[in-house]
Parts: structure tokens; sequence; C-alpha cells
């Protein structure tokens, strides 16, 4: 790898760590360059603007979860096996990683919701993409054949309040069980759909 790409590619890695903690807006290119031990000019020449910046973290967090939990949970067997492994490895990546101690999704979210932009245009763009997975997935569940395509969605809809609520409970609350009932929440919602018709 050049020079340049290892730069760059330590400049995102770094500003990814910092985001899950600080969001994409806490962003800030002089303390960043000043934790990598770069001249913030030396920063910019690779980044012309936050918004790029902002970007290629996004994108380094897009390329990470595919690899962390979709690429390896499709290799699963198809049906509850399949899901219950995307939603364990997805569940890993809520509670964080050692080079990242939460997901950015859920951060960007709540700053980007209603704010126009290119940011916000690839966040939703990657979660319509991962409800996607999440829906393709859900169709194999049901025993009695595959599941209609309102039903997946609606499961998806599910899979993510019980997401977004586990996340509360582990981050905010620190409720030692949060994950517990999550699984609890899943599995019900699993038995549901394996038995419909």
């Amino acid at each position: 790898m050049r020079k340049g790409a290892a730069t760059r590619e330590a400049i995102v890695g770094r500003a990814l760590e910092q985001a899950v903690s600080l969001g994409l807006e806490g962003l800030s290119l002089g303390p960043l360059a000043d934790s990598l031990e770069l001249s913030k000019s030396g920063l910019f020449a690779h980044f012309k603007s936050k918004e790029a910046l902002q970007l290629a973290v996004l994108e380094e967090a897009i390329d990470r979860f595919r690899a962390r939990v979709i690429e390896p949970s499709l290799a699963e067997p198809r049906g509850r096996r399949r899901m219950e492994a995307l939603l364990r490895r997805w569940f890993d990546w809520v509670e964080g990683e050692p080079d990242m101690r939460g997901c950015l999704f859920a951060v960007t979210a709540q700053e980007f919701d209603d704010r126009p932009g290119a940011v916000r245009d690839r966040l939703v763009e990657s979660q319509v993409s991962w409800h996607e997975t999440l829906a393709r997935v859900a169709a194999d569940l049901p025993k009695a054949g595959p599941a209609p395509a309102d039903y997946c969605r609606q499961m998806v809809f599910e899979l993510v309040g019980i997401s977004l609520s586990y996340q509360q409970q582990a981050k905010l609350f620190r409720a030692p069980n949060a994950r517990a009932r999550a699984e609890e929440a899943i599995s019900r919602l699993l038995d549901d759909a394996e038995a419909a018709v």
C-alpha cells in the first residue's frame, strides 16, 4: 500500500473511532490531525472538506458492517439459522468492537435524520439496503413456504424496534439484562415467523 493510501486509511480509521462517540458533526480536522501526528494541511490534502471526511468515515463503517455482519451470516443455511446469525452479529456490532465502541449508524441517524445532503442520502441508502437484506432473509423463515413481502417488511420493522430498544437499554440505562431481553423478544418473533402460514 502506498504511503498516501496508508495515511488516508489511518485518518478514516481514527475518525471512525471518534465519530462513534462524537458523531460525524463532532469530527474536527485539527484535533484529528493532532491525534495522528499530522499537520492540519496534511490531513486536508486527503479530504478537501469536512463532508468528504464524513462520507469516507460512513463508507468505512458500511464496509465493516458488510464484512463483519452481513457476509459471514449469509454463509449460514437459509431460514432461522441465517436470521439468528445476522441478528447476533448485528447486536455484537451495536455493543461495539475493540476498534469501534458503538454503532455509527445509530449516532448518525440522530444527527442527520432531518438534515438534507450527501451524508444523509448515503446513510439512508445503506440502511434501506440493510433492511432489504433482513427482509430477504425473513422470507425464508416460515416452514410452510416463503413469507409475503408485507409480512417481511413488518418483521423488519419489529426487528429494528427491538434493536433500538436494546441500544437504549444497554447504552443509556446500562441495563445488565438488555441483551437477554432483546434475544427473548427476537426468539418469540422468530417462533411466530416459523409458524406463519
